[in-house]
């Protein structure tokens, strides 16, 4: 192999590809970074196993050819070097590949051809376009709400689902992690026929290399039996991620419990609201970690007290309705939850003081956050004789 080629065009798509490597565990072949010339342009490929990137740049070919580095050093090396060509050339024995740039010279050791493995192709037949943006923005709002425990199979993994019914198509992007559930629709009929009708999953721990994958243009995606293919526009750079396959929790019970008339309502400022918890949050402990609410016509008090640290009052104006006294919800899942908010006032749907408790707002119609609240001990209660 032996090849030129811009600094400039490779930069990036070299750091996403060195991003889905280990960076010290695992088999030599699987940290590394595969260049192969040919025809005109540089491929760049790396996979962790699972994860497979795949980007093609315009480059001047001498010889073709293949060749493995150690992606982590060869991604930094490059990131170093100045703006302009380099050459990059693997020696005859093929056991080194020699970076030059002007009167720069590096060598780094090659890895055995054969530890190369080819990866999935794209599939060239139902791809449907798609904004990046759009797709980062649905990430963005469900995945804090996905388990991080791998062992918990089904609710470890982001959840696109088809749904039909009266008011027509629609896709369901969910997330659970076992207190909270994310929820977010959309209409698109080519997503829609794209997806098979029991979903498609994808693992939460696939999606923060997506994310740095994405980009603002507009992707081409694909669907194997076993993969999902993402591709940019210009069908340059390839990403590619494994589905799961479990049973995904029936959520349409909980759902329903939202749509009960007896549940109580209440809407205030979402800015005041998260602002005030920020400073409740000062007075929580390890052993208390909640906000509690008390709930009157026309405010909610919030409440929080720590053994070392003393207590925290603020009253804050809103609406209520219902028969509900007060709740208790983890004040630091509740303000994350509420910063993928865009509406200037929510409303929480109260099914209970110890039952799933929606959130909603009016400029958010296509998103909803469910929370359970915490459990209330008595001797944490608020009380007006303690104020």
């Amino acid at each position: 192999m032996f090849v030129k080629v811009n600094r400039e065009e490779i930069i990036e798509g070299l750091q996403k590809s060195a991003g889905i490597i280990p960076a010290k565990t695992g088999a030599a072949f699987l940290r590394s970074i595969w260049l192969e010339a040919a025809e005109g342009s540089l491929k760049i490929m790396s996979t962790d196993s699972s994860l497979e990137f795949c980007g093609e740049y315009p480059a001047r070919v001498e010889a073709p050819g293949r060749v493995g580095v150690q992606g982590r050093a060869f991604c930094d090396l490059v990131r170093k070097l100045p703006a302009g060509e380099m050459t990059l050339k693997a020696d005859a024995e093929g056991k080194n590949v020699l970076v030059e740039q002007g009167s720069r010279k590096y060598k780094l050791p090659a890895n055995e051809p054969d530890w190369f493995q080819a990866f999935a192709p794209f599939p060239e037949g139902e791809t449907v376009f798609w904004s990046g943006d759009f797709l980062h923005e649905i990430i963005e709002k469900i995945g804090f709400c996905i388990s991080d425990e791998d062992s918990m199979e089904a609710i470890a993994c982001l959840l696109l689902k088809p749904e039909q019914d009266a008011a027509g198509k629609r896709v369901e992007v969910c997330g659970l992690n076992g207190h909270q559930f994310a929820m977010f629709t959309f209409v698109n009929d080519d997503i829609h026929a794209l997806l098979p009708r029991e979903g498609a999953l994808i693992q939460r721990k696939y999606l923060a290399e997506l994310k740095k994958w994405l980009g603002s243009e507009e992707i081409e995606l694909s669907l194997g039996e076993k993969r999902l293919f993402l591709r940019t526009g210009d069908k340059r750079e390839t990403f590619s991620l494994p589905l799961s396959f479990y049973q995904y929790p029936n959520y349409q019970g909980f759902l329903s419990k939202l749509k009960d008339p007896e549940s109580s309502r209440l809407t205030l400022q979402r800015g005041e609201l998260m602002e005030a918890l920020e400073r409740i949050s000062i007075f929580n402990t390890d052993s208390n970690r909640c906000t509690y609410f008390l709930f009157s016509p026309g405010e909610v008090v919030l409440y929080s007290q720590g053994q070392d640290v003393g207590t925290a009052q603020e009253p804050l104006q809103a609406t209520f309705q219902g028969d509900l006294q007060r709740i208790a919800f983890p004040t630091r899942n509740l303000i994350e939850i509420l910063s993928h908010y865009t509406s200037e006032q929510v409303t929480f749907i109260l099914t209970g003081a110890e039952a799933p408790c929606g959130i909603a707002g009016d400029k958010d119609q296509n998103y909803s956050v469910i929370i359970m609240p915490m459990m209330i001990q008595e001797e944490t209660y608020y009380a007006e004789e303690n104020a």
